[in-house]
């Protein structure tokens, strides 16, 4: 267990803990696997309600090991069937009992998850074991087939009031100093989501020492870098390898963007050995971009996102000490800038490119120039050719310039 990782630390060791009054029936269904007669329970509710946390709070009281199959992570009939059809039919090597758990039901969506479903169903109809699915909204049509399997249990969104509880109790453990009405706002705001919340005191907590009400006021002005700062935590901070590969399980954002994170903060985080090591696993995640996008293979995204967190995790010697303070990476803008810039030729090279039969980079590299050329020098020829190409206005007006 990574004590840096509060959500980790403070997660629920008893089903007790858990504020769900419907964990009394996963505990019964658990218990009475064999009389069952549906052969998988699926555990509905918002992210932060305590879903997988009561599976492992149970499995720990009734001397179960815990097989966690993350659907987001495996997406296809061949990574759900590795994981969890070899360990739903096989016995532990510690004569123990097993949950089979199937995580985040709605990471599987896609092309390039066909088969997934199906899988999950078939590891559920042969599984000598108690499967658990979770997933937040499991009602999408696509997963019917694993919904009539299941016996369904729901689990609500936290009260705030839980949430207050839970995070007096974190900084009470850590030292935190706080200001009453800043931790009853920081509550408010998760909107029942305890993980979220621990994961925002953790990382105020962290830079400041304590929390006053400016500190969870700015939440609201960096909502898209919380999660992501979340997620750089477990990585540059951590020393899990299970927690670093979850890192960007919960992020907003495609894997491209969250590798510009990572490559944007690397410096501040790590120094000479640990650097070198951590680019040279960056490195091989944009070597694995570039096949994506030659050969449109999608299942590379599996190490891309191994090699930019759990990879990145491990190159550190000693963690920084450091307050973390994550910056975002300045090159979409620099990109969408340029872009801006090169509209005018980008769109000039399209039609001259119509027009001659050859692709817009041969046009831009090689005829933009001499248009430009043509239409600061020769009023006449530049009418004719802006007639010929049906170039607009602002067209003539940047090659004239």
């Amino acid at each position: 267990m990574d004590e840096n990782i509060w959500i980790r630390k403070y997660s629920p060791k008893a089903s007790a803990q858990i504020s769900q009054p419907n964990v009394a029936l996963v505990r019964d269904f658990l218990n009475n696997f064999r009389l069952q007669k549906k052969r998988a329970l699926l555990i509905h509710g918002p992210s932060g309600c305590g879903k997988t946390s009561s599976v492992y709070a149970l499995a720990s009281e009734l001397g179960l090991e815990v097989v966690e199959l993350n659907a987001s992570d495996f997406r296809n009939e061949e990574g759900v069937d590795s994981v969890a059809g070899a360990a739903s039919r096989q016995a532990s090597l510690f004569s123990r009992g097993k949950i089979i758990l199937i995580d985040e039901l709605d990471g599987i969506s896609g092309q390039e998850d066909r088969g997934g479903v199906a899988a999950v169903q078939s590891v559920i109809a042969k599984s000598a074991f108690p499967v658990v699915v979770t997933a937040n909204d499991p009602f999408d049509r696509k997963f019917s087939s694993v919904v009539k399997a299941c016996l369904l249990v729901q689990y609500a969104a936290l009260q705030y009031q839980e949430i207050y509880k839970a995070l007096e109790g974190v900084c009470s453990s850590e030292g935190i100093s706080f200001d009453p009405q800043a931790l009853k706002a920081l509550a408010l705001r998760a909107g029942g989501d305890l993980r979220g919340a621990i994961n925002d005191l953790q990382v105020i907590a962290q830079s400041s020492g304590s929390l006053s009400r400016p500190d969870v006021d700015a939440l609201s002005d960096r909502d898209r870098a919380k999660p992501m700062s979340s997620a750089l935590v477990r990585i540059f901070r951590g020393s899990d390898v299970s927690l670093a590969l979850e890192a960007f399980g919960n992020v907003d954002e495609d894997l491209a963007s969250c590798m510009m994170w990572v490559d944007e903060n690397l410096p501040y985080e790590y120094s000479s050995g640990d650097l070198a090591q951590a680019y040279d696993f960056l490195s091989r995640a944009d070597v694995f971009s570039g096949r994506i996008r030659r050969w449109q293979h999608w299942r590379f995204l599996v190490y891309i996102n191994a090699l930019i967190s759990a990879g990145v995790a491990v190159s550190k010697a000693k963690r920084s000490v450091r307050p973390p303070e994550f910056r975002q990476s300045s090159r979409p803008l620099k990109i969408y800038l340029a872009n801006i810039r090169h509209a005018r030729q980008r769109s000039i090279a399209d039609k001259v490119s119509k027009q001659a039969f050859f692709s817009a980079r041969k046009a831009v590299l090689g005829y933009v120039p001499f248009l430009k050329i043509m239409f600061s020098n020769s009023p006449e020829l530049s009418a004719r050719i802006s007639g010929e190409l049906e170039l607009s206005p602002e067209e003539v007006d940047w090659l004239s310039r």
